[in-house]
């Protein structure tokens, strides 16, 4: 294995450089059978986010996820559930090809979740790769080499203290990608979700990623919402969520029965 082997496991990271979108889906069930029947399936999604925030997933379940996702080519995201050094190397350590970090309110905050990222001298993560290697196909000595220059850092944007802070959090060397929470951003800055102040905050923090060579991603519920938001230009967006397809789809089946089906409220996450 060549330095190139790692990077070239990278999926999403590889597409976004090449100019490519990043459509993936949101994984909160902790079954690989779900991530394998979707992947062996459809084909197309090039990034999974695996989530331990509000998903039912643990770490416990890492890795197993992460290696069912990395096994079908697409690119296993963990988002772990709150900005902590310990989450983020247990997710690391499970083989996860990049960390979700939610609630990012400042620069500050942002340099100290790259350090959790990076091996020393670049950071401060721990060393211990035993199990890290597995979902890249290649051996301990390999990830650790590579890693720093190989794994994708994401954090949430999705405060009002988050938009003020956008431009000097966006300038942090190591940060890949800038995640919009678009329902989180609404409620912390107690406005319409949509309105004209959300919007202008969304498009605050995708001018900020641009302006400063970042990726641009946000949270969509669907399909039809994730290409409003590419063709507003972001790079990256999930098309939908496990449990909202299930959902959708179980109700839709039941309503072509003759059933009834009553209105779903809210179920809309970030």
């Amino acid at each position: 294995m060549t330095h190139t082997a790692m990077q070239a496991r990278m999926t999403l990271k590889n597409a976004l450089a090449r100019g490519e979108k990043g459509r993936g889906f949101w994984l909160t069930f902790p079954a690989s059978s779900v991530a394998r029947s979707i992947l062996s399936t459809v084909k197309g999604f090039n990034w999974v986010l695996i989530d331990g925030e509000h998903g039912m997933i643990g770490d416990r379940d890492y890795y197993e996820l992460c290696n069912a996702v990395a096994q079908y080519g697409a690119t296993p995201i963990v988002r772990i559930p709150n900005a902590e050094e310990a989450l983020v190397k247990r997710a690391l350590d499970s083989g996860a090809h990049g960390i979700m970090t939610p609630m990012c309110h400042t620069a500050e905050d942002a340099r100290k979740i790259v350090s959790w990222n990076k091996y020393p001298p670049h950071g401060s993560r721990g060393y211990g790769p035993m199990f890290c290697g597995a979902s890249f196909g290649i051996s301990e000595g390999e990830y650790a080499e590579q890693a720093d220059d190989a794994l994708m850092v994401m954090v949430q944007i999705e405060s009002r203290a988050g938009v003020e802070n956008v431009e000097e959090i966006a300038k942090v060397e190591g940060l890949d990608v800038l995640f919009i929470g678009p329902y989180d951003l609404s409620k912390s800055m107690n406005v319409e979700f949509g309105g004209e102040e959300h919007s202008a905050a969304i498009a605050r923090i995708l001018k900020a990623a641009h302006d400063n060579g970042k990726k641009a991603a946000i949270f969509c519920g669907d399909g039809k919402t994730a290409s409003k938001r590419f063709a507003q230009g972001f790079d990256m967006a999930n098309v939908t969520t496990d449990i909202g397809s299930l959902v959708g789809q179980m109700g839709r089946e039941l309503a072509d029965s003759g059933g009834d089906v009553a209105e779903k409220k809210g179920g809309a996450y970030s």
